[in-house]
Order: structure tokens, then C-alpha cells, then sequence
């Protein structure tokens, strides 16, 4: 019996909308910024080609350097062409096999295909967004926030080497990934934190992160030249002010505000207190901070206990810049970073258990993920497992969703 014509997935693709390519940045003039590594002689296929067919197959689920190869090979011949792949003599196309395409994204400035990426997905949840905001961050009363967060690669990991670590600057609300650098490893990331966000307008934004970079050049830095505020949540990795942070008089403080809900199999509810603090907090200095936060969790499982927990956390916004429950949001929000890219990642890209782990291959490999899934967000996907299935199953919907349309040209070859 044939399947309904409103069947799940052709919803799936119904609720990107209209795609209309003279609305949707192109994605190509973004990847002429990256340097080809290969020498002249020999190359058949444009960095671009290899570029958009790697996209185009990661938007469609690919997960390994096979399965991006495999997209080209049930492209058809239209599809090539716009891609760019050139025609041979004897009149016929073939996208790049597996092989090259790992040459490549392991020879790749990982550095420069990031800066592509992160430029792109900045012009495209700036389009997402700014309509439904007022024209500037103070007119609106609601700032632009971006959390910094680091992630391993944990199957790049070898005998002979250490697993990858990235360290990125993800969007909350409609989750894209601004920047995203290599870092080595997870102690580095604090080192690396000013290069990640130098080359983002952050000029009254919000960043929000752990403990870890909590460090007071980097705080300073943010607030004093990027001229921009943070929420710096503090746990126990940072015993003394976490312990100064607890020692505040919260049970005198009244309660300002409080959420609950349900799902993923419990009952949770969120309150939220804040306490004016001063420049210096216990002789710890924590640069502008003009707020103490500390939020009250309880969550109760299905059929088990209730457990509580207090989480506490410094910002430099002051009481009549953002409300409690504006706090609240933006630090869940950081949380939510985990749920929203790392776990799409890590299930439905099965990043976790990729293998590859050639030059930067592994790093090229996530920065494709990150694109897709900010593409995807910004359309207003909000299953990224169905959305890619749908899409695999029909690959000219792909190029649109990259700002491309399905007319063949030139461009690239």
C-alpha cells in the first residue's frame, strides 16, 4: 500500500518553509575564504566542489567520510553541476571518491574553514532573528547571548595521541556556532578563550560560561575591550568562591522567581535569588561583578526521590539590566548548549564514535556539523534526526537549504 502523501517525514520538510534561495545567504562565496592546501598540478576537483559535497551530505545525516562520498555518488548529474564537480571529456561526472575527500579535509586549514563556517552561521541567525527584534539589543531588552562551552572528539583519540578538544562559542535560543577553535586539550581551553571570541561583535551580548573560565584577565578582557557581560557559573571545581557564594545570607533573601515542568521522565521546578555584590567578593576578585546568583533545583524522577541542588554563579549585568527570570533563562540556556549541539552531534552524527582522526580531518568533520545543524536550526528545524532522514531522501532539497539554487552554473569550476 503506498504511503500517505502527509506522511512524517514529508512534514518534516514542509515546516522548513519556502525555501527561497534569493533569501537565504549562499553558502559558497563563504568557502572561497579557505585556502586550498593541494598544489596546482594534478587537481581535478575545486576546493569548493569537495567543500559543497561534504555540506550538502552532512545536511543529509552523512556521518563518516564514506557515507559524504556516497552522497556525491546518488547525486545527479544536475545536482554536480551546480555543485561545481566539471564535466570530463568523454561527457561524464563523477563526484570525489572517499579518499579524496579525506586528503583533503585532513590537509584543510581548520583554522580558516571555522572562520567560513562561523561567518556564515552568523549571517544566517542574524537573518532568523532580527526580524522579530527590536532594532538594537537596548530597544528590545533582550541581548544577544552566547555561551562558551569545549567539547572532545572522543574517537579521535590514538595510541600515539590525545583526543581532539574544541572549545566553541554556541548561540542560545536558536543554537548556532559562531567560532570554534582547537584547543588540545580540555586545561587549555581558558588560554584559548580571548582567541575564540576576538573576532565576534560582542558590544553588549551576554556570555555565559563554567567555572573553568573564570579567570580574571579573561573577564576583564570581555567586559573592558569586547564591551560586552557574562554569567559565570561556579561550581565546586572553584572551592573557595563557591564556598563564598554559599556563605551569602540566601535565607534571607526572598525567593524571585520560579518555574517547573515535566518531562524526559520527572518533575523538575527551578527558583532563582539574586544579591548585589561588590567589584571584590570575599578577596577573590571577580571583575565588575555586580550580581550573585544562586538557583535552587529540585528534580523527582519517576519513582524515585527528589533530589535538590544549588548551582551559584556571578554576572556584571545589574538588577535593571536583567531580571531574575532573565537570568534564569540565560543559565539554562548554557546548559541547554549540551542538549541542543553536543547531543545532536554525538547521536545523530555519532561525532562520539567517528574514527577519523587524520590531520584536521576530525576538526573539519565537526565544523560541517556545526554547520548543518545551524542551518537547520535557523530554519526552524526542530528535529535534526528526522530532518536529516527526510533530506537524505531527497538530495536536491540540500542545496537550497545552503542558500543555493538548483540552476546549474559555473560557479567553482
Amino acid at each position: 500500500m503506498p504511503a500517505a502523501v502527509s506522511s512524517p517525514i514529508s512534514a518534516v520538510l514542509v515546516k522548513l518553509g519556502p525555501l527561497d534561495t534569493s533569501r537565504i545567504a549562499d553558502l559558497r562565496p563563504y568557502f572561497d575564504s579557505v585556502p586550498d592546501p593541494r598544489a596546482r598540478r594534478g587537481r581535478w576537483y575545486s576546493l569548493i566542489a569537495i567543500l559543497l559535497v561534504s555540506a550538502c551530505a552532512v545536511v543529509s545525516g552523512a556521518r563518516s567520510i564514506d557515507e559524504l562520498a556516497e552522497w556525491g555518488q546518488r547525486a545527479s548529474n544536475t545536482l554536480l553541476t551546480v555543485i561545481g564537480i566539471r564535466r570530463h571529456l568523454l561527457r561524464w561526472r563523477r563526484s570525489p571518491a572517499a579518499a579524496t575527500i579525506g586528503r583533503v579535509l585532513a590537509a584543510v586549514d581548520g583554522d580558516a574553514l571555522d572562520r567560513a563556517v562561523g561567518a556564515y552561521l552568523a549571517d544566517r541567525h542574524r537573518a532568523a532573528t532580527e526580524p522579530a527584534q527590536a532594532p538594537s539589543p537596548s530597544a528590545s531588552g533582550r541581548p544577544s547571548v552566547i555561551a562558551v562551552d569545549g567539547k572532545a572528539l572522543k574517537g579521535s583519540a590514538r595510541l600515539t595521541a590525545t583526543r581532539r578538544h574544541l572549545l566553541s562559542a554556541v548561540t542560545h535560543g536558536i543554537v548556532v556556532t559562531l567560532a570554534q577553535v582547537e584547543v588540545g586539550a580540555k586545561t587549555n581551553e581558558t588560554t584559548h578563550f580571548q582567541p575564540l571570541l576576538a573576532p565576534l561583535d560582542l558590544a553588549g551580548a551576554v556570555v555565559t560560561f563554567d567555572a573553568l573560565h573564570s579567570v580574571k584577565a579573561n573577564i576583564s578582557w570581555l567586559v573592558e575591550t569586547k564591551k560586552a557581560h557574562y554569567i559565570a557559573v561556579i561550581k565546586t571545581n572553584q572551592p573557595t568562591a563557591h564556598a563564598q557564594l554559599a556563605a551569602l545570607p540566601w535565607p534571607s533573601i526572598a525567593v524571585q522567581h520560579t518555574t517547573s515542568g515535566t518531562g524526559h521522565g520527572r518533575r523538575e521546578s527551578r527558583s532563582i535569588k539574586t544579591c548585589g555584590i561588590a567589584d571584590e567578593l570575599g578577596g577573590i576578585a571577580f571583575p565588575h561583578a555586580r550580581l550573585a546568583i544562586r538557583v535552587h533545583r529540585r528534580r523527582k524522577p519517576t519513582g524515585k526521590r527528589e533530589t535538590r541542588e544549588s548551582v551559584y554563579a556571578v554576572t556584571s549585568l545589574d538588577a535593571h539590566q536583567a531580571g531574575p527570570a532573565d537570568l534564569a533563562t540565560a543559565i539554562r540556556g548554557h546548559w541547554g548548549v549540551e542538549n541542543s549541539s553536543h547531543h545532536i552531534r554525538d547521536v545523530t552524527f555519532a561525532e562520539d564514535a567517528s574514527t577519523v582522526h587524520t590531520g584536521t580531518a576530525p576538526r573539519a568533520m565537526a565544523a560541517l556539523r556545526n554547520l548543518a545543524i545551524g542551518v537547520l536550526k535557523t530554519l526552524g528545524a526542530d528535529n535534526i534526526a528526522k530532518t536529516t532522514r527526510a533530506i537524505r531522501d531527497e538530495p536536491q532539497r540540500a542545496l537550497p537549504i545552503l542558500g543555493i539554487t538548483n540552476d546549474p552554473d559555473t560557479y567553482g569550476t
